[in-house]
């Protein structure tokens, strides 16, 4: 199976996300929609179907559903009913969280290779499903088991890395988080605050971040202004299209924007990453 989702789409939390959104952003070409917040893809299935059957092109992706939250055969029988109805438009991407959320939090290397032999189980085609990652170890995994890789707030240096480890051929997803046309002062604070909580309190992500070479300095008090630059793009259209543009130049295949704050012109972004 291969998927269209050309080189930008749109990252969006589930409770934020809408038929009227999806019908959007395919008209204004971005080429996939990435429902977020780690849902449940057995009690999220309604809302994936209708963003799928308002459209007819924009391919729609989990980022994440969440390996705690239901078994394997039942995601599996969750994806065969949208697959089977919407062939090439459907992408299973699943991941285990962060261990702060999840109580039976355990050994969660392990807990992905036996979720993915469960898929294997279910049917779930490899090239259906990717898998969140960060660290190499996992990077790694999911160039291995599914189609590829998609890490989360994450900088064009980490994209370069994770493209290394998975070679040339998978694929290879980076979000960005963006705020778009804000004056300096009031778009570091909404980039901050979204960082800030809840990610700078959770360890896979402060592993990671000080892999990149930040200090817990940087860490520390809400995010440094050098991380929050680096981690959220903040200016007008063509400022946000040239950080999109370097995780593709660093070896992403596909840049999914979350756009941070209340300006949302999706048509300005898209614009200047593609020009018509």
């Amino acid at each position: 199976m291969t998927f269209e989702i050309g080189k930008i789409g749109v990252w969006r939390p589930k409770q934020l996300t809408t038929d009227k959104l999806a019908v959007e952003l395919e008209g204004l070409g971005y080429g996939a929609l990435w429902v977020g917040s780690s849902p449940s893809l057995v009690s999220e299935i309604g809302q994936l179907e209708g963003l799928l059957a308002a459209t007819t092109t924009l391919v729609v992706g989990t980022s994440i559903a969440n390996v705690w939250a239901d078994d394997p055969a039942s995601v599996g029988a969750g994806y065969h009913r949208l697959a089977d109805k919407y062939p090439g438009r459907f992408i299973l991407g699943i991941g285990v969280g962060h261990p702060e959320a999840t109580q039976e939090y355990k050994k969660p290397y392990q807990a992905l290779v036996d979720y993915l032999d469960g898929l294997d189980a279910a049917g779930v085609p490899v090239e259906s499903r990717a898998l969140a990652a960060l660290g190499p170890k996992v990077i790694k995994l999911s160039g291995d088991r599914t189609a590829g890789a998609l890490p989360y707030l994450t900088t064009p240096e980490h994209t370069r890395q994770a493209r290394e480890i998975l070679g040339a051929d998978k694929l290879l997803v980076a979000e960005q988080k963006v705020v778009l046309g804000e004056e300096r002062e009031r778009a570091l604070a909404i980039a901050r605050e979204a960082v800030r909580n809840p990610y700078l309190s959770l360890v896979n992500y402060t592993t990671m971040l000080r892999n990149l070479g930040f200090t817990d300095e940087d860490l520390a008090d809400g995010g440094s202004d050098r991380l929050i630059d680096a981690l959220v793009v903040q200016g007008d259209a063509e400022t946000v299209a040239r950080g999109l543009t370097a995780h593709l130049e660093a070896g992403a295949d596909h840049v999914a924007v979350q756009v941070l704050g209340e300006n949302l012109d999706y048509e300005a972004i898209i614009a200047a990453v593609t020009p018509r």
